[in-house]
C-alpha cells in the first residue's frame, strides 16, 4: 500500500507539471507511448509468475535440484544459485525475489540447513543477475527504447560480459562469505505434495515455452500477454479460485507511473543539468565508472528506477548507458530500499519467520557493490 501511496503523489505531482505547464502535454503524451509496453509486460509476467508458483512450477523445480544435489549441501546451493540465474534473467529480478526466495527457504528449511545463504543467494543474484537480458529489469526494458530498440542479441552483446563478471563476481563472494555454512552433506527430504498434477506440468510447459520467445527479437509485451491468456485460462479450467484481484502488481503500476511523469516535470525544470555534472562526460574506463558509480550511489539513496529515470538523459552513449545500467542494476545491494526486488525479498522472509541481519546485509553490501560495479563496467571500456 505504501508504494502505491508514493506513486499516486508522484502521479498527481506530474499532472500537475502538465496542468500548469512545465511539462508539455506532447512531452507527457511520449512519455505514455514510451511506457504502456513496459507496464503491460511487467505485468503480464508476473501474473504468469504467480500462477506458476500457485501450480507448484518453482517448488517442483527445487525439489528435483535437491535430488540432483546427492545430499551434498554446496550443490544444492550451487543449483539454487543457477536456477536463480535463469529465473532473474527470464523472469525478471522481482520473480526471483518474490516467489524464488520462500521457496529456496523451504528446501534450505526441509533439510535442515541454515535459510540465509539460500535467501543472500536470490536477493544479490536478483539484482546483479538482472543485466543478461532487456526482460530482466525494468530499467533495462526502459534502456531498449532509449537505445534505438536493439534485439535481445544486440544487447547481450553489448552487456553480456557485464552481467556474466557481475554474477561470477556475486556468486564468489557470495561462496566466501557462506562458505562455512554450505559444507557437508544432508539427509533428502520427501518432495513436495502435488495438488494437480495436471494443472503443475501444463504450467511448466507455459513458462518453458515463453522463455525463447523473450530473446527472439518480438516486443516482450506480446508473449508475456499470450502466455498470460494460456494461464489465465488454464486456471480458469482447473483452480478458477486462485484467480483473484490481487495476482495484478496495481501498486507497481501505479508508483511507475506516478514516477515516470514526475521524473518528466524534473527533466523540463533542468535537473538535466546538475546531474550532468556529476555523472561527467566520455567513454573511458574512468568516466565509465563515474557515471556507473553515481548511478549505484543514486540507488541506494533512493531507489534504482528514480535513479536510472534522472540520469538517462545525461548517459549519452551505449557505453556510458550500459554504464548506468551496471550503476543501478548491481549496485543497489547497500540499503534496504535501493531495489524494488529487495524490500520484496524482504517482505517475503519476514513472511516465513526468517530474520535479517540488516547491519550484516549492510556491511556486506558496502564490500559487494561497489566491488561489483567496478569490476563489471571493465569490458564496457573494452568493447
Amino acid at each position: 500500500m505504501k508504494l502505491a501511496i508514493i506513486g499516486a503523489v508522484l502521479l498527481l505531482a506530474g499532472v500537475a507539471g502538465v496542468a500548469t505547464g512545465v511539462l508539455p502535454v506532447d512531452a507527457a503524451l511520449e512519455v505514455a507511448d514510451r511506457v504502456w509496453p513496459i507496464l503491460l509486460f511487467v505485468v503480464a509476467i508476473t501474473i504468469v509468475a504467480e500462477l506458476a508458483a500457485a501450480a507448484g512450477v518453482f517448488d517442483a523445480a527445487a525439489a528435483r535440484l535437491a535430488r540432483l544435489a546427492r545430499g551434498r549441501v554446496w550443490v544444492l546451493w550451487s543449483l539454487s544459485v543457477l536456477l536463480a540465474i535463469v529465473v532473474t534473467a527470464f523472469l525478471s529480478l522481482d520473480t526471483t525475489a518474490v516467489l524464488l526466495t520462500p521457496v529456496v527457504v523451504a528446501v534450505a528449511r526441509a533439510h535442515r540447513l541454515p535459510p540465509l545463504p539460500f535467501a543472500f543467494a536470490t536477493v544479490w543474484l536478483a539484482n546483479t543477475a538482472s543485466l543478461v537480458l532487456p526482460v530482466s529489469n525494468l530499467t533495462n526494458l526502459l534502456a531498449v527504447h532509449t537505445l534505438g530498440s536493439p534485439t535481445p542479441g544486440e544487447f547481450v552483446l553489448l552487456l553480456g560480459p557485464s552481467a556474466l563478471v557481475a554474477i561470477v563476481v556475486t556468486v564468489v563472494l557470495l561462496w566466501l562469505v557462506h562458505r562455512r555454512d554450505l559444507r557437508g552433506r544432508f539427509s533428502p527430504a520427501p518432495d513436495p505434495t502435488v495438488s494437480d498434477v495436471v494443472l503443475l506440468r501444463c504450467a511448466a510447459v507455459v513458462v518453458v515455452a515463453v522463455l525463447p520467445f523473450f530473446v527472439s527479437g518480438v516486443e516482450p509485451w506480446i508473449p508475456a500477454v499470450a502466455a498470460m491468456a494460456v494461464m489465465v485460462a488454464l486456471f480458469a479450467w482447473r483452480s478458477p479460485s486462485s484467480l483473484r484481484p490481487r495476482l495484478v502488481p496495481w501498486q507497481l503500476v501505479v508508483f511507475a507511473s506516478g514516477l515516470f511523469l514526475a521524473v518528466g516535470v524534473l527533466e523540463a525544470l533542468g535537473s538535466g543539468a546538475v546531474l550532468g555534472v556529476l555523472a561527467g562526460t566520455g567513454d573511458d574506463l574512468v568516466a565509465l565508472w563515474q557515471v556507473a558509480g553515481v548511478g549505484m550511489l543514486g540507488a541506494n539513496a533512493v531507489n534504482n528506477l528514480p535513479a536510472y529515470l534522472a540520469l538517462e538523459s545525461v548517459a549519452g552513449s551505449p557505453a556510458r548507458l550500459a554504464a548506468l545500467l551496471v550503476g543501478v542494476n548491481a549496485g543497489p545491494l547497500i540499503t534496504p530500499w535501493a531495489s524494488l526486488a529487495t524490500l520484496l525479498w524482504h517482505a517475503r522472509l519476514h513472511a516465513v519467520e526468517v530474520d535479517v541481519p540488516w547491519r550484516r546485509y549492510v556491511l556486506l553490501g558496502l564490500v559487494v557493490a561497489p566491488l561489483t560495479v567496478a569490476l563489471a563496467v571493465v569490458p564496457l571500456a573494452l568493447h
